[in-house]
């Protein structure tokens, strides 16, 4: 059954293929229910009940059971200018009137036919989402693919654009192949969060007839706490093995030796000549990096609530990565031991994403 959906026209501007979304002129002050309306409250409960029937899936099947259609508005013109045609070829008994009435007609139902083709049968796929820091953009890439003939005139929006977004993703999907429509979601706070319902829709050809289908992602995007601009100074790294003396001889820049690739070397510590010559991944050992180590401890971290000395720790993490230290990680009731590298850096920014 068709969901009681107000149905519109097709937007006046959209971007390239598989391009960036571009954004929807906002409607005027007053020409929408404003929120926290009865209406727009109405609305928020019919459309959380809606989802809850929808399954969770990354892969989305179009097909006849989940694809809706209503006219637009210039349908319900068409429709009205249709009526007035008949009437007047009916009181003037205008045989062409009537020929052209029926045509016309015609042709409107083919539209219908073909508007709700163009989504029959099309596969959509949302790639895993990337981590992000807090308060900053997302991108989702939904992979469109259509095992036939060539689509025209694909939206891709959010199903709550004012809570996140008044964007729309215009693509075309070539035949037998696919293409790539993108939106940006921006997480408010660090920590987990679902990806929100998403429309697939589609007007074409005469923009007379609106098709589309709602799809819930069960993919989640994960925030790390927002960085401290600017970062506070790093606390003192502690000297570790005893060697001390060697320590301070080596400015940590001067070759000791190598040793074998270890998980979570930097592409910098790795010994590419020796690569080449031995086939085997090597990395360079400073004395100065062997032995020193750094540990972000919570305790450090002075700030006036919780979010305020995670962002600061994160800061901290992305500090010494750049510096290329070994830094390990002391929450309460959490330890990441010392060590560098990029996987090293995304599972200390995980743990203070998900720390509670």
């Amino acid at each position: 059954m068709t969901p009681p959906r107000s149905a519109f026209g097709a937007p006046a501007q959209g971007g390239a293929a598989g391009g960036p979304a571009e954004p929807v002129p906002r409607r005027p002050p007053g020409s929408g229910a404003a929120i926290g309306s009865p209406v727009a409250l109405v609305r928020q409960r019919f459309r959380a009940w809606w989802q809850s029937r929808l399954p969770l899936t990354d892969t989305w099947q179009l097909g006849q059971r989940n694809i809706y259609i209503l006219p637009t508005r210039a349908g319900f013109a068409f429709a009205t200018t249709l009526v007035v045609m008949m009437l007047a070829a009916i009181n003037y008994q205008l045989n062409l009137g009537y020929a052209l009435t029926f045509l016309l007609a015609g042709a409107g139902g083919v539209s219908m036919h073909l508007t709700h083709g163009n989504l029959r049968g099309l596969t959509l796929h949302l790639r895993p989402v990337a981590a992000v820091f807090a308060g900053e953009p997302a991108l989702l890439e939904v992979v469109i693919t259509s095992p036939g003939r060539e689509r025209h005139g694909l939206a891709l929006h959010f199903d709550d654009r004012p809570a996140h977004g008044r964007a729309f993703a215009w693509c075309d999907v070539p035949s037998g192949g696919q293409t790539s429509a993108h939106l940006s979601l921006v997480p408010v706070r660090r920590g987990w969060h679902a990806v929100p319902a998403l429309v697939v829709e589609t007007v074409f050809p005469f923009g007379l007839f609106r098709a589309w289908t709602v799809w819930r992602p069960a993919a989640r995007l994960l925030a790390w706490p927002q960085p401290e601009q600017p970062a506070a100074a790093l606390p003192a790294a502690a000297a570790t093995g005893g060697d001390e003396r060697a320590s301070q001889r080596s400015s940590g820049s001067e070759l000791d030796g190598v040793r074998p690739w270890r998980r979570g070397d930097s592409m910098r510590q790795v010994a590419w000549k020796k690569v080449a010559r031995s086939g085997e991944l090597v990395s360079r050992e400073t004395t100065g990096t062997a032995s020193r180590e750094l540990w972000l401890d919570w305790a450090d971290a002075h700030g006036t609530d919780t979010e305020q000395r995670l962002s600061r720790l994160a800061a901290w993490v992305l500090v010494a990565e750049r510096q290329g230290l070994d830094c390990g990680l002391r929450l309460p009731g959490h330890t990441l031991p010392p060590g560098q590298g990029d996987a090293h850096r995304r599972a200390a920014l995980d743990l203070l994403a998900l720390w509670r």
